[in-house]
C-alpha cells in the first residue's frame, strides 16, 4: 500500500527552517526570495501600511482597482520601502483580488526585520 505524501514538503515548510525572531505568518522564504502576503485596501486616503491582519501585512493604497493601477502600486511601494528597485518585486498571486501575494528578490532576514519595524512603527 502505497503511503501518502509528507505535507511537510509543502512551501511554507520551509518557514519552519527560519528563525522564531523570523515566524511571521505573512512570510515565507524561498531560497534567496521571499513572499509576502497582503491584504490590499485600494482608494484609501493615504499609502502605507496598517498592521497585520489575518496573516497578511494589511497594505492601504491611494490608487484605485483601476486597469491594474493598485497591483503596480503594491509592488512600487514594497519596492521603495525596502530600498529596492521595482523589478526586484513582483506580483505571484491576486490580480483581481484584495489578497495578494508578491515575491520579493530579498533574504527572509532581511524583509522580517523591516517588517518587524514596520509594525511596531504602526502599532505605536
Amino acid at each position: 500500500m502505497a503511503s501518502k505524501p509528507d505535507k511537510a514538503a509543502s512551501p511554507r515548510a520551509h518557514q519552519a527552517a527560519l528563525p522564531a525572531a523570523l515566524d511571521c505568518p505573512c512570510l515565507v522564504a524561498k531560497g534567496g526570495q521571499t513572499c509576502l502576503d497582503l491584504s490590499v485596501v485600494p482608494n484609501a486616503k493615504h499609502t502605507g501600511a496598517d498592521g497585520l491582519l489575518d496573516g497578511a501585512l494589511r497594505l492601504r493604497l491611494s490608487a484605485p482597482p483601476v486597469d491594474g493601477k493598485a497591483n503596480a502600486m503594491v509592488c512600487e511601494w514594497v519596492a521603495d520601502e525596502l530600498g529596492l528597485p521595482k523589478r526586484s518585486v513582483r506580483l505571484l498571486r491576486g490580480p483581481a483580488s484584495r489578497r495578494k501575494q508578491v515575491e520579493i528578490d530579498l533574504d527572509a532576514g532581511q524583509v522580517a526585520a523591516w517588517l518587524k519595524k514596520l509594525v511596531l512603527s504602526v502599532d505605536e
